[in-house]
């Protein structure tokens, strides 16, 4: 990856922002870190255009899935790639991402921190090429 891709990634986990923000910086990223789905969508409305949206599933106030559907009504973020980060494993929460048209699902439990990484950009290079 030559230039930056811009990540936006969403999580009220302070630790894991952190975390992530980190090992995405590392890997070439461009990033920007939102504590929540409210924090997110004010970000995009000021007009941060990321490539990808790294989501949590489960937060506060709103969860990753409403998030989605917000930001894909409002097109917050046309183009982007949305991908889920979360512990949540079940098929019904996998199915209702894939409906949504979210175009990856990494669960956190089984995936670590580098895994996730390695996923992330394995996704953009499928959706978007090279």
């Amino acid at each position: 990856m030559n230039e930056k891709k811009k990540i936006l990634i969403v999580d009220d986990d302070k630790f894991l922002l952190n975390m992530y923000s980190m090992k995405f910086d590392k890997n070439g990223f461009e990033v920007k870190v939102a504590s929540g789905a409210m924090d997110a969508i004010d970000i995009l409305k000021n007009g941060y255009k990321p490539e990808i949206i790294l989501m949590d599933l489960i937060m506060p106030v709103m969860d990753g899935f409403s998030m989605y559907e917000t930001i894909k009504k409002e097109n917050l973020a046309p183009g982007a790639l949305a991908v889920m980060l979360t512990n949540q494993g079940l098929v019904s929460d996998i199915n209702r991402a894939k409906e949504l048209g979210v175009h990856g699902y990494i669960v956190k439990a089984t995936t670590i921190p580098s895994e996730v990484v390695e996923e992330v950009i394995e996704i953009y290079q499928k959706n978007k090429g090279k």
